[in-house]
């Protein structure tokens, strides 16, 4: 990476926050931490992060209320989600917020590491802080994606996505009206080696559905193809297109 990386670490435990702050920095990242959710904020408000690693259980507001205030307000940074022993119910909960990935406790320092690289990466390779991407908008109903400015606006204002749902959004608009399976839309937002599953894409669409559609249970421009996974459909109504 040609600059450093500065990431954000939400969690009340301060073993925990003193060794990760110490690895990652010795890994060449620029590493801020904070004990609760007001603490993060505060610096999400003065600072740019490449990522944020936020814990679920947390003394006051806990991880998955800030996390679902953060996307509601426009916050685009990617989180990382640090669930308690994996319990799957934190994991969905966490997608459903906006995180973009998730890490269950215990964990070694050098997974957070490789999913924080990753993450940091993907946002680069992207585009996120400006990079061009090169394709054109792409219009469906009220809504325009621009690509390159990685946003979508609806009737001109801008819709606050997070990075995973941008990713999702842009992976299927980049394959029109072609059907594409849960396993390669992980591949296309989150790397071919991530060890996401197919209800976390369950969970990502069901949100982009509850933004873009006008009635998410019917679904006119994501569609599901049963047996086979999505299609993002422009212009609804095209013959060769999936049910609901």
């Amino acid at each position: 990476m040609t600059d450093l990386a500065r990431i954000l670490i939400a969690d009340d435990e301060a073993e925990l926050r003193s060794l990760l702050q110490r690895y990652l920095g010795e890994q060449g990242m620029a590493v801020r931490v904070a004990s609760d959710a007001a603490a993060a904020e505060k610096l999400l408000a003065r600072e740019r992060f490449d990522v944020l690693v936020l814990d679920v259980m947390m003394p006051g507001e806990d991880g998955l209320s800030l996390c679902r205030r953060l996307r509601a307000q426009g916050e685009t940074v990617p989180i990382l989600m640090l669930t308690a022993r994996g319990d799957p119910v934190d994991r969905i909960l966490g997608l459903e917020m906006g995180a973009d990935d998730y890490l269950p406790k215990p964990f070694h320092p050098r997974e957070l590491l490789a999913r924080v690289q990753a993450m940091v990466r993907r946002q680069r390779m992207l585009g996120a802080h400006g990079g061009p991407l090169g394709e054109e908008p792409v219009c469906f109903g009220r809504f325009t994606l621009l690509a390159s400015q990685r946003r979508l606006l609806r009737d001109g204002a801008d819709v606050a996505l997070s990075t995973v749902e941008f990713n999702l959004l842009h992976a299927m608009a980049m394959n029109a009206n072609r059907p594409l399976g849960r396993d390669r839309l992980i591949e296309l937002t989150r790397g071919r080696d991530h060890e996401a599953t197919d209800r976390s894409i369950d969970v990502q669409v069901m949100r982009l559905r509850r933004l873009i559609e006008a009635d998410p249970a019917s679904p006119r421009h994501i569609q599901t193809v049963w047996g086979v996974g999505y299609v993002f459909v422009p212009e609804p109504g095209e013959p060769g297109q999936g049910a609901a």
